[in-house]
């Protein structure tokens, strides 16, 4: 009687755990929602240090992020998103380093780990 309900708890683990390998499995597989989001680029050590952002700050932005300062999109909703280079084509966030402290329009795949989010770079416009 012991030896049947060993093996039936061997047998309910194994069950389980390849419940929890083939979810985890289908939840990486996931795609990244592409979006278009609207907002302030701004570069994040200044932004996270101080909340430094608009107009008065825009120089030592642009400053920062020649330098290599990584770069965020605050909406206007407070949201902040790690802007990153796509793999395909670099040129749409390196113009956005010249628009450091201005309204852009950046579209590409949005994604959030460990609760940063990003949006992957590729596309990007001056917003009006």
């Amino acid at each position: 009687m012991k030896r049947l309900v060993v093996i039936s708890a061997v047998l309910a683990l194994a069950v389980w755990s390849a419940a929890v390998v083939a979810a985890d499995a289908k939840a990486k597989a996931k795609p990244a929602a592409k979006m278009t989001l609207k907002g302030e680029l701004v570069d994040m050590g200044c932004y996270m240090g101080h909340e430094a952002k608009g107009e008065k700050h825009k120089e030592c932005a642009l400053k920062c992020i020649s330098n290599g300062m990584p770069m965020g999109l605050l909406t206007a909703d407070g949201k902040l998103y790690l802007v990153t280079l796509n793999h395909d084509s670099a040129d749409p966030y390196n113009q956005c380093k010249e628009w450091a402290g201005s309204m852009v329009e950046i579209t590409g795949a949005v994604s959030q780990r460990a609760g940063m989010k990003s949006i992957d770079c590729e596309a990007a416009k001056a917003a009006q």
